[in-house]
């Protein structure tokens, strides 16, 4: 039986994983948190991990306070880059397949076609630089996986989709940024490719290929995009209506295009990837309702 370890489990991500994992007959999965298991402590980690033994860790834990992080870069660095590499120092010469989780903030977005795979990194943030940190710890291990994904929702937890229909619900008019290009992603459609990649490489299926891929799911849109969709899709009569980003400063600079080449992942993995408008509208459907979840 496969033991599959998840850190960072009450995120968006790791409920999604949790939710994802009942289809999933035959693994044993172990879900943590700070709680359970502080992965910023080294000693700790490494007895935690001597102790369970995974065969998987699926690390989701992450600093997401993007602005924040501009003032307290060391909290940041802690959980998104020393953090990792307490993992890989805690896996390091076993066989372990170590899946982490980044961010489409590793990039400076002067890109005007999608990024792919190897293009190199130069973040603009705080932010990012503590995720591209995490990012060469975790490939210090030779059974590591960067999963890179974008504009991240989900039913769980805080996200943009959730204060748009909020604010939808409350106001008549809201502004959002225009001028910044990316790919909301589904934490449920991620969530499953994570679990089938794993599936496939225990099953034999396929091969697991060390490195980094990006996830999200596809198409493109701004951010005043992706929250029209949202009014559109919740029923809201609230307008939208966009502005530049210098109109709406923030201490972090965002970059502005992130669009992702997913074809690595989806010729690597067999993934099919849904786009963005309909896993918006399925994870809509959840909000409403959270017992279609």
């Amino acid at each position: 039986m496969a033991i599959i370890l998840i850190t960072g489990a009450k995120g968006q991500l790791g409920n999604e994983l949790k939710v994802v994992s009942q289809k999933y007959y035959g693994y044993d999965f172990i879900f943590t948190d700070v709680d359970t298991l502080d992965i910023t402590n080294p000693v700790k980690t490494a007895e935690y991990i001597k102790k369970t033994r995974p065969d998987w860790i699926i690390n989701c834990a992450a600093y997401n306070q993007v602005d924040k992080a501009e003032s307290d870069y060391q909290t940041a660095l802690l959980i998104n880059g020393i953090a990792v590499k307490n993992i890989s120092d805690s896996i390091k010469d076993s066989t372990c397949r170590f899946i982490h989780i980044s961010t489409d903030y590793v990039f400076d977005g002067k890109s005007n076609v999608p990024y792919s795979d190897n293009s190199p990194a130069f973040p603009l943030s705080a932010y990012g630089r503590s995720k591209f940190e995490g990012e060469k710890a975790a490939l210090t291990h030779h059974g590591s996986m960067i999963l890179r994904t974008s504009w991240l929702y989900s039913s769980f937890g805080k996200n943009f989709v959730k204060t748009i229909i909020r604010l939808g619900n409350e106001k008549d008019s809201i502004q959002v940024v225009s001028d910044q290009t990316g790919t909301p992603t589904y934490a449920r459609d991620l969530a499953e490719a994570i679990m089938q990649i794993i599936s496939g490489v225990i099953r034999n299926q396929i091969a697991f290929n060390a490195g980094i891929y990006n996830y999200s799911n596809e198409g493109l849109c701004s951010w005043y995009d992706f929250a029209v969709a949202i009014i559109e899709e919740a029923g809201l009569e609230c307008e939208v209506i966009p502005i530049l980003s210098e109109d709406y400063p923030t201490d972090a600079k965002r970059p502005a295009y992130s669009v992702m080449n997913k074809s690595k992942i989806k010729e690597n993995y067999n993934i099919i990837i849904p786009h963005w408008r309909s896993s918006l509208k399925r994870c809509i459907k959840i909000i409403d309702n959270p017992l279609l979840i």
